[in-house]
């Protein structure tokens, strides 16, 4: 990899974190791309070769909080062990990864609240969402194969675990203190797949 490539991604990560820290203090509609400039502390002209607005860093913020999680999701696809083994590894993963990144818990509202009114922003949410249940529906019918799960939808379990996990994040940004994140996301997850349990012997 060239050194200026290394730049590159340096500098990429340099505005995300002010833009991180900028938009939490503000939020998305009162913070500007001058209070990114001032608070990364590069010229102007560099936050604009890498972003060209406001919408893109946006964007560029919500690639860097869902990627990871995704990645993970498609390496457990391919991973050994039993299908929910898997899937309640990946709970446990994405309840410590969501802890590690406790700094952007404003962030959070405004992406939700953003959603409704921003387009670009409803449609990143879309495609993460589509790519997570795609990501899903692989491993459950690896569980339905192996005999763990019965035969059912796996397109819709796929979505019932995803809508457990999201509302499971939802209620831990509104009450981080009151919500036990690792143990309610496996929790909920558990209990999804105790509903599609097939051979108990397979299934541990």
């Amino acid at each position: 990899m060239s050194p200026r490539t290394d730049v590159s991604i340096e500098r990429k990560s340099q505005i995300l974190d002010a833009a991180t820290a900028v938009f939490a203090r503000k939020g998305f509609y009162e913070a500007s791309m001058d209070d990114i400039v001032d608070e990364s502390g590069l010229s102007k002209g560099a936050l604009y070769w890498y972003f060209k607005s406001k919408d893109q860093i946006i964007s560029a913020l919500l690639d860097r909080l869902f990627e990871p999680e995704l990645e993970e999701l498609r390496a457990l696809g391919n991973a050994e062990g039993s299908a929910r083994a898997r899937l309640l590894e990946f709970a446990a993963l994405t309840a410590r990864e969501m802890k590690r990144m406790t700094r952007i818990i404003p962030l959070t509202y405004e992406f939700y609240a953003l959603a409704f009114r921003n387009p670009a922003v409803r449609k990143k949410l879309r495609e993460f969402l589509r790519e997570y249940i795609r990501n899903l529906i692989p491993l459950i019918e690896q569980g339905m194969a192996r005999g763990e799960f019965r035969q059912t939808d796996a397109a819709q379990i796929a979505t019932a675990l995803a809508a457990a996990g999201e509302g499971t994040l939802l209620l831990w940004v509104y009450d981080p203190k009151g919500i036990d994140l690792d143990q309610q996301l496996v929790a909920g997850m558990q209990l999804i797949l105790d509903g599609i349990a097939g051979n108990v012997e397979n299934s541990k």
